[in-house]
């Protein structure tokens, strides 16, 4: 199979990279042309200015779309707010768009979302089902997801990427977090009382190329099917790591990253499980957190 993937270098798309090339599979990575990493077959794409090299797409078996601005990498100005929303609704249009004319155009085309979408939802169980929320992530997520239209207008299977936390020592949350759990410093934030839905790298790589030839559109929940408190998420790495825990207080956080984008990424509730996965006949490695925790830590 020939696979186009775009954010081919981030802590997802990189892992995606590796392990289809593995299986034997051709992959191109969309890239833009100031890209200094030019190791491989690339196609040449610039959301900004809304060009792509749409030619240099023809006959592609499937587009896995991951491009966007990271969630938290700076605090949320109102310049950076804009900067996570066009990262995701411009790139997504374009390659939609793209694809959408193409006149040997890709069976299915995969496109990042995340569980964002529901806004925080307490400790109800959120299935794919479940309406969007209000805050701007959900706002984002919408938008993200209604980019997607040219492609699934035209035929094109396209399904929707709602990712959890995804777990890896290496990158993402939990590989910030490491350090201070290790050094016993880390624990659970708030009430701890707020549901994390999380998902290893591994399971994450392996749902999106289960999503290659499955035969499912419309938004699918890639998490765990076990989503835990983030008391609990702090208590079983302790235990894993064998660490103590304490309390985050909020203060750390907020005064760091603004009250804003440390709420939203500590404190928002989402209870989600992959009810679509599932159904669909998806067998998770890591099901359950001490496992995968173990694994994801070598521990």
């Amino acid at each position: 199979m020939d696979v186009a993937i775009t954010g081919s270098s981030g802590l997802i798309g990189s892992a995606l990279g590796r392990s289809l090339t593995a299986a034997g599979h051709r992959i191109v990575r969309v890239v833009r042309p100031s890209s200094s990493d030019t190791t491989g077959e690339t196609i040449t794409w610039d959301p900004v200015a809304g060009t792509i090299d749409t030619a240099a797409l023809e006959g592609i078996d499937a587009v896995v779309n991951l491009a966007g601005e990271g969630i938290g990498e700076r605090r949320w100005s109102p310049e950076q707010k804009q900067r996570i929303l066009d990262s995701r609704v411009r790139g997504t249009d374009l390659i939609a768009t793209a694809i959408a004319k193409l006149d040997r155009p890709p069976a299915v085309f995969l496109s990042g979302s995340a569980i964002g979408y529901y806004g925080d939802t307490g400790s109800d169980t959120v299935e794919e089902s479940r309406p969007a929320g209000t805050d701007f992530l959900a706002s984002v997520c919408v938008e993200w997801e209604a980019a997607t239209a040219p492609a699934a207008d035209a035929g094109i299977r396209t399904a929707l990427l709602r990712t959890g936390i995804v777990l890896d020592a290496t990158g993402g949350a939990l590989g910030k977090q490491l350090t201070f759990f290790k050094l016993g410093l880390g624990g659970r934030s708030g009430s701890g009382r707020q549901y994390w839905s999380w998902i290893t790298l591994a399971d994450q790589v392996a749902a999106i190329e289960f999503l290659l030839t499955a035969e499912v559109a419309g938004p699918v929940n890639l998490t765990a099917p076990n989503p835990v408190t983030n008391a609990e998420f702090a208590k079983t790495l302790g235990h894993v790591l064998g660490r103590p825990t304490t309390v985050i207080p909020m203060i750390g956080p907020r005064l760091l990253l603004g009250r804003e984008l440390a709420d939203s990424l500590l404190l928002t509730s989402q209870r989600v499980v992959p009810s679509i996965l599932e159904q669909a006949g998806f067998a998770f490695s890591e099901p359950t957190l001490e496992p995968a925790l173990r694994s994801v830590t070598g521990r």
